[in-house]
């Protein structure tokens, strides 16, 4: 378990620190986060850290496994009901493609802003411990790591989502 989630975890009802963390997420708002990421002992310059902590303060709820690629083969179940042509990809698997094209640092962060965001429409947990390791790895291992479980044939995530 990583110190930072300890940190968000333990805030996770003070709406101010919540508010403030959320900050990160909009460009001109940003120096509002950083007084909020001191009392969480993360630097300002550790980009990573600071933005999973924002994706935290906006969507708090937590998956115990599974990585993005799970939480974005539910989403596609919730939204699409798991139903999709042989020859038509799915709106959320176009923007999870375009996920896994992504450079790192603010294109891939934009990204997966918006498929937490999406996840937070749908009701749909985050593995936040696992994505600020492969956030902070991001890498073609992490990719392939991320398709796996959204492509996997066995449909193991979408079992969950149906329960």
């Amino acid at each position: 378990m990583s110190v930072l989630m300890e940190q968000l975890r333990r805030i996770k009802d003070n709406r101010g620190l919540m508010a403030d963390l959320r900050c990160g997420l909009v460009d001109g708002k940003r120096h509002r986060s950083w007084p909020a990421l001191s009392r969480i002992r993360v630097s300002v310059d550790d980009l990573v850290k600071a933005h999973v902590a924002a994706l935290y303060a906006t969507h708090p709820e937590e998956a115990g496994q599974g990585n993005l690629g799970t939480t974005c083969k539910i989403i596609e179940f919730k939204r699409d009901g798991g139903a999709k042509g042989e020859d038509k990809m799915t709106a959320t698997e176009r923007r999870f493609q375009h996920l896994l094209a992504a450079e790192p640092g603010e294109e891939l962060f934009g990204r997966v802003t918006r498929l937490v965001l999406m996840a937070k429409s749908q009701n749909v947990p985050v593995n936040y411990e696992k994505l600020l390791v492969d956030l902070f790895y991001w890498n073609e291992r992490t990719r392939r790591e991320w398709a796996a479980e959204f492509w996997n044939a066995f449909g193991s995530a979408t079992e969950g989502a149906a329960t």
